[in-house]
């Protein structure tokens, strides 16, 4: 079932994505009078799953789910219509068009992409607010959940004072700074100092197993005691906390394995709270030192306990716009940044980049629509940069040589953006089987 939701969304907003792309190359090219003779969602290679034709333009859904494409009269695009192309030009057509207007059909793809996702984050401002963690309310540090960092100096309990200079405020800002994290000062057993990392730091994490990072510290709250634990008939309900095994306090989670560890194959007096109320529980720890109890929690539980100070924010329509439109520029700017390490060899970057299986991944296996609409524009954000990439038979290679024709004043030959078609195909061919091929690596060895 968790497969079925995650997929689902995984195709929902990939078919929301590609068709809303399209339709702004579709849009602008009938405003012009450009004659559009396809409109497909996803490839159709010798054949379709769905076609019917209206008017002019046959609609369709192909069986290859790699993107979709319009098929624009006039125009050298991934169909390589030659002998359309050696016909006397039509008026109908994409290449007798001024280039203001070819320019402006080039461009609509990637201008719905970045409108689409400016006008769900304005919406999910107003309808969900901003949540957030106080970063003076983490006392205690923070759980550092992944050994290369171990590796590099960093430990649990660990407070994050600032990354490269830029202040740690809210539990957020560790995310929206550690991208490109240099230098991570950092307070321990009161005592300040500063963690370099190296200069490949991010592609040893992407080749690490985890990809976490600095986690917030949750108490051990029972999220579920599954049927085959050997503590299943304790009668632990989902929420309760476990404070103190045999009277020694246990904080946090983290904490759970080092204290457990003495009373391997024994039984233990554990308390509980639930709710205002505390009571005593006799629990079993296996001879691998487990009390067979699934954790959980939630900022909510965080809040109830008094772990952390929460920052919630609630926004009126009009003051959403500007939070909305915030979010949306400081996304672009860390895709941006995200791009120019990934082609920067020696930060390794590119080991982290993925395919398919990668995005498929980042959905939840729990339908929220919240999650689904701030990976949709994530991904809305996404499709609009890399086609900007000035690569030949992406939306960026024809905006480059429209430009140039612009600036020139002389059109590219037909011939000439044939093989440029061509390459740049084979480009992205070869980008699409490296990004994949990275998810295939990684899941046969991680």
């Amino acid at each position: 079932m968790e497969f079925v939701i995650k997929i689902s969304q995984f195709l929902l907003s990939l078919s929301l994505l590609i068709v809303l792309h399209e339709l702004g190359h579709f849009i602008p090219a009938k405003l012009f009078k450009t004659r559009v003779e396809k409109f497909y969602l996803f490839f159709d290679v010798k054949y379709s799953l769905f076609k019917k034709k209206i008017g002019e333009t046959v609609y369709g859904i192909g069986w290859l789910p790699l993107g979709g494409y319009v098929k624009i009269s006039g125009m050298i695009d991934e169909s390589m219509d030659k002998e359309q192309m050696a016909q006397p030009p039509q008026p109908w057509e994409f290449r007798s068009k001024p280039s203001w207007q070819r320019l402006i059909i080039m461009l609509g793809g990637v201008t719905v992409n970045f409108i689409l996702a400016a006008i769900i984050y304005i919406f999910m401002s107003f309808g969900y607010g901003d949540i957030d963690v106080s970063a003076d309310s983490v006392k205690d540090g923070y759980w550092v959940t992944n050994p290369l960092l171990n590796e590099l100096g960093l430990q649990t309990g660990d407070k994050v004072l600032a990354i490269n200079g830029n202040e740690i405020v809210n539990y957020s800002d560790l995310k929206k700074y550690f991208l490109e994290a240099q230098i991570v000062s950092i307070e321990r057993n009161g005592v300040k100092q500063d963690i370099t990392l190296p200069e490949d730091f991010l592609g040893r994490l992407s080749s690490s197993k985890s990809r976490g990072f600095f986690e917030l510290r949750y108490p051990f709250v029972v999220a579920k005691v599954p049927d085959t634990s050997h503590n299943k008939s304790a009668e632990l309900k989902k929420g309760d906390v476990l404070v103190a095994f045999n009277n020694v306090p246990v904080k946090y989670f983290d904490e759970v394995k080092e204290k457990l560890e003495p009373y391997k194959g024994q039984t233990i007096d554990v308390e509980v709270l639930r709710g205002n109320d505390k009571f005593t529980k006799q629990l079993a720890v296996s001879p691998e030192g487990k009390l067979g109890i699934n954790p959980g929690g939630s900022l909510t539980d965080l809040e109830r306990l008094n772990y952390y100070d929460i920052i919630r924010k609630e926004y009126s329509f009009g003051e959403s716009i500007g939070v909305g439109l915030n979010k949306f520029t400081n996304q672009i700017s860390s895709y941006w940044t995200q791009l120019k390490l990934i082609f920067s060899p020696s930060t390794g970057a590119y080991k982290g980049v993925g395919g398919f299986k990668a995005i498929f991944d980042i959905f939840p296996d729990k339908w929220s629509w919240e999650s689904f609409w701030s990976i949709t524009a994530f991904l809305s954000i996404m499709l609009g940069v890399l086609n900007l990439l000035p690569i030949p038979a992406l939306d960026g290679g024809h905006v480059m040589f429209l430009l140039y024709e612009m600036v020139s004043g002389r059109k590219p030959g037909d011939k000439f953006m044939e093989y440029a078609q061509m390459v740049g195909f084979f480009i992205l061919i070869a980008l699409v089987l490296f990004a994949n091929g990275n998810d295939i690596f990684k899941a046969i060895f991680n």
